[in-house]
């Protein structure tokens, strides 16, 4: 079966700041609207986002979708966006895919200040597997909701088998501030 290619979206990170010039913002070669753009919180790399085709000219990486879940907060705008990528073992593949569906997934999109929760796979490079939040703080990674959807019982087995693991706090570039303040 041929999947849609709504159900893709290309992502490209850079680093925001070329060596020797930490006052000049790197721009990607793309025209994307700023909602689709985003700069980390530390400022060192930027991350666009775009469905549909890949455009010529730019390194980008396809990105499958495998679930995404509207959140408790899912009417509020989104300025800050929090990104996991991870490998495991080709073993443990089913036991990540059962954990992020059944539990921590759907936990962490019922946390109050979740916008939205998704889960895509890495079709080329690593880490394979891309948990992305957009949220409506940084506050809302520190939420004792969050923490008790993190610190399960499952979370504790699989966790451990994470391997080659990235987490980044990401920002609108442009947009918010970048200090998690919600007002």
């Amino acid at each position: 079966m041929t999947q849609q290619t709504d159900w893709r979206v290309w992502v490209r990170t850079t680093t925001a700041m070329p060596h020797g010039a930490p006052d000049k913002l790197v721009h990607l070669p793309v025209d994307l609207p700023p909602q689709d753009v985003w700069r980390s919180v530390d400022g060192t790399l930027l991350r666009a986002y775009e469905g549909g085709s890949k455009r010529p000219g730019a390194t980008w990486q396809q990105l499958q979708l495998l679930q995404a879940i509207a959140g408790a907060s899912a009417t509020s705008m989104a300025p800050f966006h929090y990104v996991v990528e991870t490998d495991v073992l080709p073993e443990h593949a089913n036991a990540l895919t059962d954990w992020y569906t059944k539990e921590h997934l759907p936990g962490l999109a019922a946390v109050p200040g979740t916008v939205r929760a998704a889960r895509y796979l890495r079709l080329d490079g690593a880490p394979r597997f891309y948990a992305c939040y957009d949220l409506m703080s940084l506050e809302t990674l520190r939420s004792e909701a969050w923490l008790a959807v993190r610190h399960t019982e499952w979370s504790s087995r699989v966790r451990p088998l994470f391997r080659n693991t990235r987490r980044t706090e990401f920002v609108r570039a442009g947009g918010a501030d970048h200090t998690g303040a919600t007002g």
